[in-house]
């Protein structure tokens, strides 16, 4: 069977054991924990500060009622951030890349914030299907645009993170095959590919955290209409 260009994006096995898990279990290999010495290394002091200044920026427009939420989201954060820029070294795989992945995530987090809401304000949460100052012939419709939207917010999510870092890694791709298959007969031409391939992988690193932080950035919001 001639491998294609989406064979990348397969859970990869050996004997039978997924390697997802192994990939999903780096994050917290990677990163020290924290440990009771007054004095600790620099990444240590670099990584807490990290995370203490991107919890409070990350809760600062929501209540102390979700703010039990930051454990969470900033360790799902980190997780993703991770996972996306490990996935970018030679040889590796990228679990983001993978829709059931990212649904798994998406929906129970959306669902949680959803059942939040019609839990602690029903009233406000029924709400912001109907926007204010509606016409009366144009309520049903509206509600029911408004219920779609609604649903299709944890289908957006997966399919954004998903979409982008399958489209980044197809690019990296298909421009290494070209600057391999351009060096005997146009090595100039070749050179100029590798430049643009340097190019893109620059963008991908950025897409890479910056489509972490919309992903974690979206669910503050949603939690931030439910509390």
């Amino acid at each position: 069977m001639n491998p294609t260009f989406f064979d990348q994006f397969m859970s990869p096995q050996t004997l039978g054991i997924p390697l997802i898990t192994l990939a999903m279990l780096m994050p917290p290999i990677i990163f020290p924990t924290q440990n009771t010495r007054w004095l600790t290394n620099r990444f240590s002091t670099l990584q807490s500060w990290t995370i203490n200044l991107f919890t409070k920026q990350l809760m600062l427009p929501i209540n102390k009622t979700g703010h039990q939420w930051s454990i969470i989201l900033t360790s799902l954060m980190t997780m993703l951030l991770t996972i996306n820029l490990l996935g970018l070294l030679p040889y590796t795989f990228t679990p983001t890349t993978q829709l059931s992945l990212n649904m798994g995530l998406a929906i129970p987090m959306w669902l949680a914030t959803v059942l939040i809401g019609l839990r602690n304000q029903p009233t406000t949460s029924l709400g912001h299907l109907l926007p204010e100052g509606t016409p009366t012939p144009l309520i049903p419709i509206l509600i029911i645009i408004e219920t779609i939207s609604l649903f299709i917010r944890p289908l957006a999510l997966g399919v954004r993170l998903t979409a982008n870092l399958t489209a980044g890694h197809l690019l990296i791709q298909l421009t290494s095959t070209a600057v391999l298959a351009l060096i005997p007969t146009m090595p100039t031409l070749s050179m100029l590919t590798m430049t643009i391939l340097f190019l893109l992988t620059i963008l991908e690193l950025a897409v890479a955290m910056i489509q972490a932080y919309v992903f974690i950035l979206l669910l503050s919001l949603y939690l931030q209409e439910n509390t």
